[in-house]
């Protein structure tokens, strides 16, 4: 609301793109798959909640006000350089480490069965790039590869890569969401139809570029 004020109040002319996410849909039912924009918003963390806020907030500025907001809900998205915090990097790191003889070979997981729809970070970038650029004010885009996958596929895929084999793997229980999203998937047609955008890196280079990143930096 400060930037959004402050905008307003200094009548510069920015298009000012929102970065929402995936995690506003939260409880999202399997006859709503896959996600348009027009799904209710169900978030079901603090972080969603927010999510929420900031993105009603900006469209009510627009209405307003003016304000050239563009609203895109990014679904999950990695790549090199990802904090070791979400769990592509944190898996792709834990393998690195045991590479290096870092930690023993056990990789420690929460929730496997968890389903979420992955892009690659340099796709979302120029997405974003293009949703200032080409999308209508007031609007909002989801962005995503319009894919599911099962977190369990992306640990495989990361073992798969591993130059150690025979690694356990441990379910931690402080790794587990008090309540958690069981699947996301999206559709990003709208966003195609406004900006001609398509996610253009496979899936498995991302996981390789970001195991390759954490090798290099340990």
């Amino acid at each position: 609301m400060n930037l959004l004020e402050a905008v307003r109040k200094s009548r510069c002319d920015p298009v000012i793109q929102i970065a929402g996410s995936s995690e506003e849909y939260g409880l999202v039912y399997p006859d709503e798959m896959p996600i348009k924009e027009t799904n209710p918003l169900r978030p079901m963390s603090p972080y969603g909640v927010s999510k929420v806020a900031q993105d009603l907030l900006s469209r009510q500025y627009y209405r307003s006000y003016g304000l050239k907001t563009v609203v895109t809900r990014a679904f999950n998205h990695t790549g090199p350089r990802r904090g070791d915090v979400f769990v592509t990097s944190n898996f792709s790191k834990q393998v690195a480490e045991t590479e290096k003889g870092l930690r023993e070979a056990v990789i420690c997981v929460g929730n496997l069965n968890a389903q979420r729809d992955f892009s690659d970070v340099r796709d979302i970038v120029r997405a974003y790039w293009l949703a200032v650029n080409k999308c209508e004010y007031g609007e909002v885009y989801n962005i995503c590869s319009g894919k599911a996958r099962k977190i369990q596929s992306v640990l495989d895929l990361l073992l798969s890569m591993s130059k150690v084999r025979n690694i356990e793997v441990k379910q931690d229980p402080s790794r587990m969401r008090p309540s958690d999203v069981e699947i996301l998937q999206g559709d990003y047609s709208k966003f195609k139809e406004a900006t001609g955008w398509k996610p253009k890196i496979p899936f498995e280079q991302t996981m390789e570029d970001l195991l390759n990143y954490w090798r290099g930096r340990l």
